[in-house]
C-alpha cells in the first residue's frame, strides 16, 4: 500500500506522521483491497484555529473513499476521518454482499472463448 502524507502550510512533526500512518491501518480489518491512502492536514489560522484532516483511500476497481473532519486537534481530526471511512467501507461491503438483485454490486466474469461459441449456438 502507498501512503502519502501532506501538511499544508506547515511542517508536521514526525510523531504526527507516525500517528496518521498507524491510524490508516484500521480500515484494513474490513477491506483489504486498499491500494493507496492519503492524509492531508491543514489549518485555518496559525494560532488557536481549527485543524482540518482529509483522508482519502483509493481501492481496487477505482473506488475512492473520502472523509474530511475539523476539530481543535490534528489527532482527533484524523481519528474521526478514519472512523468515517470505516463506515463507508462497511456500507460498501454490505452492498457487495447484498443479495437483493440489482441493488448490490456484482463482479462480471469474462466469457471464455469456449463459452462464447456455446452462447452463439443458443
Amino acid at each position: 500500500m502507498i501512503f502519502l502524507f501532506t501538511a499544508r502550510h506547515f511542517k508536521a512533526h514526525d510523531s504526527l506522521k507516525q500517528f496518521a500512518e498507524a491510524e490508516i491501518q484500521r480500515p484494513f480489518r474490513f477491506f483489504d483491497g486498499i491500494i493507496k491512502a492519503e492524509v492531508i492536514l491543514s489549518y485555518d489560522k496559525p494560532v488557536g484555529s481549527i485543524k482540518n484532516a482529509e483522508v482519502i483511500f483509493h481501492a481496487v476497481n477505482n473506488h475512492t473513499f473520502k472523509a474530511k473532519e475539523s476539530t481543535n486537534d490534528f489527532k482527533k481530526s484524523i481519528e474521526s476521518a478514519v472512523h468515517k471511512i470505516e463506515t463507508q467501507i462497511k456500507k460498501f461491503k454490505d452492498k457487495l454482499n447484498s443479495h437483493n438483485g440489482h441493488k448490490g454490486f456484482k463482479l462480471i466474469k469474462s466469457i471464455e472463448p469456449e463459452d462464447a461459441e456455446m452462447a452463439n449456438d443458443i
